[in-house]
């Protein structure tokens, strides 16, 4: 395949037409209609739908501009600091992350990050959904507990657990369920189990108050409002000061975060250098190493 033929049509596709990405680029729009052209004969396909007044991609034509678009930034960013002699992690660097480790520790790691790597333009977003990675064209995003995928590797960076808490004054009752916090929607009384120091049990709860975020729902916990299950790694501090009382352990799987990246693309100097910026952060990945770390 013509190197310079699938740049020109990245450009094309890029920009949305022959002569926007002419105007854009100052290439010749005969030269870039016929590179082109001289590509969709070598591929036997046809990368444009070509109407009276606008360009549209193909099926075709969108998956290999999704596939090629960042290969080809990197490797003329390659080029470039081969060039130079440099081989600092340069460019743009767009990362995904969940809202609570985004409240809670991003900034920091952000902030951080842009000190050590001043050539690096980095980018983060805070979504709880699972992004699509190609096509929303991020070159990172950390998940918790990912579901399996194939077009994705990676590495467990943390490790969290859920506990039960609530202030000291709260206690429980006998056979009453106890005001509960809650992430999420307002359900009917049930019960929650946990493990304690006697083995399982249950407790019974009336969620008498539902938000939206970990952080919220720690902060009304802190207040009196209910008991409510809480990663580990957010109440430590708490628990510590003897504020919050750990009434027992959530049932289940510990939290993970996974930082990943797509296989089908050269793993870039930036993306790199990030996942050894996490690991430097988080060496043991374990709930008190992130609320020390959120604590410093």
């Amino acid at each position: 395949m013509d190197l310079l033929a699938l740049a020109d049509f990245n450009l094309v596709a890029r920009h949305g037409g022959f002569g926007k990405a002419s105007r854009a680029t100052g290439r010749p729009k005969a030269t870039l209609s016929r590179r082109v052209a001289e590509l969709e004969a070598s591929l036997d396909l046809r990368l444009f739908e070509r109407g009276a007044r606008a360009l549209k991609l193909t099926e075709e034509g969108r998956a290999l501009y999704e596939r090629t678009a960042q290969l080809l930034t990197e490797l003329d960013e390659t080029a470039t600091a081969i060039a130079s002699g440099g081989h600092n992690p340069r460019g743009r660097l767009r990362i995904s992350a969940p809202l609570l480790f985004s409240q809670t520790a991003m900034g920091k790691l952000a902030a951080g990050f842009a000190l050590r790597y001043p050539e690096v333009r980095l980018e983060v977003t805070t979504e709880d959904r699972a992004v699509d990675m190609i096509e929303e064209a991020y070159d990172l995003v950390i998940r918790v507990n990912p579901e399996p995928d194939a077009s994705l590797v990676g590495r467990v960076f943390l490790h969290d657990g859920l506990v039960v808490v609530a202030r000291p004054d709260l206690t429980m009752a006998e056979g009453a369920a106890v005001p509960a916090v809650v992430r999420g929607s307002i359900r009917q009384t049930g019960s929650w189990e946990m493990t304690t120091s006697a083995g399982r049990t249950h407790i019974a709860v009336n969620p008498v108050l539902s938000l939206s975020s970990h952080v919220m729902v720690r902060d009304a916990v802190r207040m009196g409002v209910g008991v409510a299950r809480l990663p580990l790694s957010l109440v430590s501090h708490d628990l510590a000061a003897g504020t919050l009382v750990r009434w027992g352990d959530v049932e289940g799987p510990q939290t993970s975060l996974w930082a990943l990246y797509p296989t089908r693309r050269l793993l870039s100097a930036r993306v790199s250098a990030f996942l050894e910026y996490l690991r430097e952060a988080f060496p043991k990945g374990t709930p008190d190493e992130l609320a020390a770390y959120v604590g410093r």
